[in-house]
């Protein structure tokens, strides 16, 4: 099975790197619900996580009015997401949401994705079965676009656009706990299409991931946690490979190389059941911004509902 996996994600990042449609996420080994359904409800309690993200810090666009004075303005993208999951034992799975902004130049979406996945044993490990249905709430500011021709239909006379965009995803995600985890999933599945308002069609993603865990050698307390993602809708691809080291299982670091992109830098801790995450990311593109910041937070807790002690009262005990 890593064979062919390990053969599969070296095919598929064989294709030409470029952008994707959907947020990116430094920390993708700590956010993998916003990436894959099927992870709903993998684990054994309630996890929240929250992560911010500004990139291209300081990329601007500058414009000229027409007495000639100049401005710039910030159109760096700016991500906020929040999910959250749970396994729901009624359900035989797990429940989960994602609720995420994410703003580039004058698009500004807002994504709601609510889903559902079966979990089930399968061999060693548990294998998940995720579906996920999206609402997307697009937004485009056509009056702060520059048109080379003033006359272009497209942008003469219109100014905010907002509509609503709904499509479905599928994945599958297998894990062995403190081992590996593989994982392939396909969003925005409809592909669906607006021709007047926004006038926008979403691109269908593929998402394929995989890590390990293993204890660095004669150093027990140094487990080294390597890890790669690849996204692309089979016209381009875009792939992240990370080495991560964590020591006592408190204390972890790494590096992420994305190809084409940047080379970034992770940090972070663990207390208890927080997990706190850090990365900034050092574009080796030609777009020359000061980098990227990401800050992640996470925290999983059980709930225990205390069962109430039953007495009986015997007359002869009295």
């Amino acid at each position: 099975m890593i064979k062919r996996i390990t053969f599969f994600f070296l095919l598929i990042g064989s294709f030409t790197l470029q952008a994707q449609q959907l947020p990116q996420y430094t920390q993708y080994m700590f956010t993998k619900l916003a990436l894959n359904p099927g992870y709903a409800g993998a684990g054994n309690g309630i996890c929240v996580t929250g992560l911010v993200r500004q990139q291209w810090v300081g990329f601007k666009e500058s414009s000229t009015d027409g007495e000639g004075n100049s401005s710039s303005t910030s159109v760096a993208p700016e991500t906020y997401m929040v999910s959250v999951h749970s396994p729901v034992k009624l359900l035989r799975g797990g429940l989960g949401a994602t609720i995420v902004q994410d703003q580039i130049g004058y698009f500004n979406d807002i994504y709601l994705n609510l889903n559902y996945a079966y979990q089930t044993t399968l061999g060693a490990g548990d294998l998940g079965i995720g579906i996920q249905l999206s609402l997307l709430n697009k937004s485009l500011d056509f009056g702060k676009l520059d048109a080379i021709d003033s006359y272009d239909p497209i942008l003469n006379g219109k100014g905010d656009e907002t509509d609503m965009y709904f499509d479905v995803g599928f994945g599958l995600y297998y894990r062995i706990p403190n081992s590996y985890y593989a994982g392939i999933s396909v969003l925005q599945l409809l592909e669906s299409e607006k021709k007047d308002g926004t006038q926008f069609k979403l691109k269908r993603q593929i998402n394929l991931m995989g890590g390990y865990e293993f204890q660095f050698p004669n150093t027990p307390e140094i487990d080294v946690m390597p890890s790669l993602l690849i996204k692309t809708d089979l016209a381009s691809t875009q792939y992240d490979l990370t080495t991560l080291l964590r020591y006592k299982n408190k204390f972890w670091g790494g590096v992420t190389y994305r190809y084409q992109d940047a080379i970034a830098l992770i940090v972070g801790f663990d207390y208890k059941n927080f997990n706190i995450g850090y990365s900034y990311d050092i574009n080796t593109s030609a777009i020359g911004t000061t980098g990227t910041h990401e800050i992640r937070a996470s925290y999983c807790f059980k709930i225990e509902i205390d069962k109430v002690r039953k007495i009986y009262r015997n007359t002869r005990f009295l």
